[in-house]
């Protein structure tokens, strides 16, 4: 008995200050709705009568004031209207109503002088005043305030409350006599079956937690961690199983296994330090209730450089641009991430507002993004753009330094046009470290770059880095040009080389890629295309029986008006498409703070909705575009149902979506079609490589795509998914780390000669 009251009693209080909670919770809430509710009904009654008072003034006569407010009396918890003019005298106002309301209120006051709407609810009194300005010929004519009765809210409340009170009591009640069942089916039953599955788990049968493990509050985290063990233990079976595949057919193909393997013979247990300005995980403050909660920003370098850091223990250091990020961190401003299996460090660098407009909008987004595109946008260049772009680039050598304080002979691998400078700082305090830095985004001729007029320094800090990595060949010869007229140094075109004062620095291609997942049991059970484009049109309420799809940040590098009016064409040629395809364009908003690209997301907008009008019939819309920031998860939904997928960026390094929606059709089908400006054509030759500034070739191969016979779509798919499984973001790392780590980092008076084996890397990168 005394078990079962020491069971019995902590659960009766737990439940009576839990229904004690939610009775306050509830009530705060009700009180909050009513509240809203009126403050959002008297701004409509606000904004009618606005109208109706401005046409009365627009005629020059007030005659018909007082008779408006006059209808307004006792009706709906509606007090009255009163109507000031701008020194605050009366003009009208309803019967009945208080007279301390003759003069005007405080609320009232405010509203005219900001000349906008504005409520309150008065403190002592039973009342909100919704106020809002009045015009006449564009000029503030008076105020008006409307005047609700409050009194019924506190007796809903009243209500509210006892209810949740009894319903408390009347809980705790069935609880005590129900206490013992409720061990039983609550602790006693659960705890058995998560022992049964974690034995059955341990044997190799592999059952679902969610179908296994208890359910409930109680057991919220058990279920999370034994989740977490399920997949890490399935996920090491799946990679051994890879392994051994691999190893019995002889395919060499990187995997994650193979990299951390392979890290951690060319690290020698040095950790590697990671400088980006995107961090992988932000923490933002929601908007509803101020929680903290995670976001996975949408980025192709997060893509692309997060299977690297979970291969080894390493450090990513970059900007914490979240509202609530420093609210996360420890004191050195550091955190474990991913959230859910710590496997890495973030460290977070802050900036201030003025530092990141300067460095990020300014000198990164507005002068070097549309230099190195050749976009047609004409790149700005402010000399204060410069200064915080210096400014930021030392804030991070800064927190790197510190970082590898301890390490000896540290690896760091810097990341993108956001720190052109980073590698001659890091260099010139630590010479002893192995630098690389990898830009993401073509390297123009040196006519193009000569426009910049900070060509030399910032080529200068690129050559503190012993190794430079570009996507293509092409972007690493425009590269060497440049520095020939930029500074002085001796160029080794043989080997793809820098000398500037005593250090090398080697150039080279690395293709960036995804990381290739193979087929699993769950997506063989999925949807296939058609069923799954069935159910996106069912979501996005359209109909369509042909789907494509494209998937970009709004920007104006990657073609997406040029994509449209390909679809425009393709539709206008052929006629006999239209109710039949839709094109899904997922478009993210991005780098809205500058104006350019504010000015491009209307564009792409207006375009969109023009092209829609044109052709739109009932349900169907020819071209679909969703505003806003997709999961992985959902993004493959689409590329998984889309029967072509359109990648026409104007000019880029890479483009990874092109080699995610190749590596998402475990099915073999669908078809890319892929612009020649995008660093991907020249590994994805089966895609259908076009010139999105031609229209009438996007609209061709729209119409080729989708009637391409289906033996030639399989096989097309199919090489391409060979190379994309072949050169995956493993392979891409393992070559750019195991170059540099292979580097000897000597005196600098020492020119040093090449290792046999750089040079037949060198070779088979060209």
């Amino acid at each position: 008995m005394r078990t079962t009251l020491r069971l019995v009693l902590p659960l009766i209080v737990s439940v009576a200050v839990v229904s004690l909670l939610f009775a306050t919770y509830q009530v705060r809430t009700q009180r909050r709705n009513l509240r809203s509710d009126l403050s959002r009904r008297a701004e409509i009654l606000g904004d009618s009568l606005q109208e109706s008072v401005e046409q009365i003034l627009d005629r020059g006569t007030d005659k018909g004031l007082q008779r408006l407010v006059d209808r307004f009396g006792q009706r709906e918890h509606l007090q009255g209207v009163a109507l000031y003019d701008p020194a605050g005298q009366l003009i009208a106002i309803t019967p009945g109503l208080d007279p301390a309301f003759r003069t005007r209120p405080a609320v009232a006051t405010n509203a005219e002088q900001h000349d906008t709407g504005l409520g309150e609810f008065l403190t002592g009194l039973p009342i909100h005043i919704y106020a809002l300005t009045v015009h006449r010929n564009d000029q503030v004519a008076g105020t008006l305030a409307v005047f609700h009765d409050t009194t019924y809210i506190d007796d809903q409340v009243a209500r509210t409350l006892r209810d949740s009170l009894i319903n408390a009591l009347v809980q705790t009640v069935l609880i005590a006599g129900l206490a013992l069942i409720l061990v039983r089916w609550t602790l006693t039953g659960p705890l058995t079956r998560t022992a049964n599955w974690l034995r059955t788990l341990r044997t190799g049968e592999t059952q679902s937690p969610q179908e296994n493990l208890p359910q409930g509050p109680l057991f919220d985290r058990i279920q999370k961690e034994v989740t977490h063990l399920a997949r890490d233990l399935k996920d090491a079976r799946a990679s051994a199983e890879e392994e051994a595949r691999l190893r019995e057919s002889n395919v060499s193909i990187w995997t994650a296994e193979r990299l951390r393997v392979s890290l951690t013979n060319k690290l020698q247990d040095k950790p590697l330090f990671v400088i980006a300005n995107r961090e992988p995980y932000m923490h933002v403050y929601s908007e509803r209730d101020h929680s903290i909660q995670v976001l996975v920003p949408a980025s192709g370098l997060v893509t692309a450089l997060e299977p690297v850091l979970l291969a080894c223990n390493g450090t990513w250091v970059a900007h914490g641009s979240g509202s609530a990020d420093r609210e996360t961190v420890d004191a050195q401003d550091h955190l474990r991430v991913p959230p859910d299996h710590p496997t890495y460090t973030l460290r977070r660098v802050w900036l201030s507002d003025e530092e990141e407009k300067g460095y990020y909008q300014g000198f990164a987004n507005e002068g070097l993004w549309p230099l190195c595109h050749i976009a047609h946008t004409r790149p700005i260049f402010r000399p204060q753009d410069w200064q915080h772009y210096q400014q930021a680039n030392r804030r991070f050598a800064d927190a790197v330094l510190e970082e590898m304080q301890s390490t000896e002979s540290p690896i760091v691998l810097v990341q993108d046009y956001h720190f052109a400078l980073l590698p001659r700082m890091i260099k010139e305090a630590r010479p002893d470290a192995r630098v690389a830095i990898f830009w993401h985004i073509p390297w123009p001729n040196p006519e193009v770059f000569g426009i910049c007029p900070y060509q030399r320094e910032l080529v200068d800090g690129l050559l503190g880095a012993d190794l430079v990595g570009f996507h293509t060949q092409s972007h690493c010869n425009n590269f060497l040009e440049t520095v020939d007229r930029a500074v002085e140094a001796l160029t080794e075109w043989d080997r793809f080389a820098v000398n500037r004062q005593g250090h090398v620095t080697r150039v080279r291609p690395y293709p960036i890629s995804v990381a290739f997942q193979e087929p699993t049991l769950a997506v063989n059970e999925a949807r296939n295309a058609g069923a799954e484009r069935a159910a996106l049109c069912y979501e996005l309420g359209i109909e369509a029986s042909l789907l494509g799809v494209g998937v970009d940040r709004v920007d104006y590098t990657k073609g997406i008006i040029e994509r449209f009016r390909g679809v425009e064409r393709f539709l206008e040629a052929n006629p006999a498409y239209q109710r039949r395809f839709s094109f899904l364009q997922i478009g993210a908003p991005s780098r809205t703070d500058i104006s350019r690209y504010r000015q491009f997301l209307d564009e792409v907008s207006a375009e969109a909705d023009r092209i829609n009008a044109r052709f739109q019939a009932g349900r169907w819309k020819p071209i679909v575009l969703l505003k806003h920031h997709h999961t992985h998860e959902e993004i493959s939904r689409y590329y998984r149902a889309a029967n072509v997928c359109m990648v026409t960026s104007l000019h880029d390094g890479m483009n990874l979506v092109a080699k995610e929606f190749v590596a998402s059709r475990d099915d073999n089908r669908g078809v890319l079609i892929l612009s020649t400006f995008a660093g991907a054509a020249l590994e994805l030759t089966d895609a259908l490589l076009v010139n999105p500034y031609d229209v009438q070739q996007l609209a061709d191969a729209v119409l080729r795509g989708l009637n391409m016979p289906e033996d030639q779509e399989m096989e097309r798919m199919l090489r391409m998914r060979s190379n994309v499984r072949e050169h995956n973001i493993y392979r891409w790392a393992a070559n750019l780390l195991s170059d540099l780590t292979e580097i000897r980092i000597d005196t600098p008076d020492r020119i040093e000669s090449p290792a046999p084996t750089e040079i037949s890397t060198a070779a088979s990168h060209i």
